[in-house]
């Protein structure tokens, strides 16, 4: 994916400072934070929607999704987070390579489901 922005990240094209990066992902902050800390997990194999993973994806995202919680120190998870994947523009997914929202560091509203 020759113009994704999070591949131009991951590739070091773009200049980011990640928080966090192992050989199945990395951690930057957000530049459009929604909460006071706000940060992006990304898996380093591109693919826009989870409808798209293979079964190898599928296992990665989970190690991923696994490591969050370990990473508690670091991020700040200790008062609680929220996870967010957007799928879709009419979700408002604007990056198309598929990441999860970290947000934490203040009490956040439940929205109406």
């Amino acid at each position: 994916m020759n113009d994704c922005i999070f591949c131009k990240i991951r590739d070091g094209v773009i200049p980011s400072e990640k928080v966090y990066e192992d050989e199945s992902m990395f951690i930057i902050r957000d530049i459009e934070p929604k909460a006071e800390r706000h940060f992006l997990m990304i898996p380093k194999r591109h693919f826009k929607l989870l409808s798209e993973m293979t079964e190898k994806d599928s296992v990665t995202l989970g190690k991923c999704l696994k490591k969050i919680p370990k990473l508690n120190d670091l991020l700040g998870l200790s008062g609680g987070y929220r996870l967010v994947i957007n799928q879709g523009d009419d979700a408002g997914q604007t990056v198309f390579h598929l990441h999860v929202h970290i947000l934490t560091g203040q009490k956040m509203d439940f929205p109406h489901l």
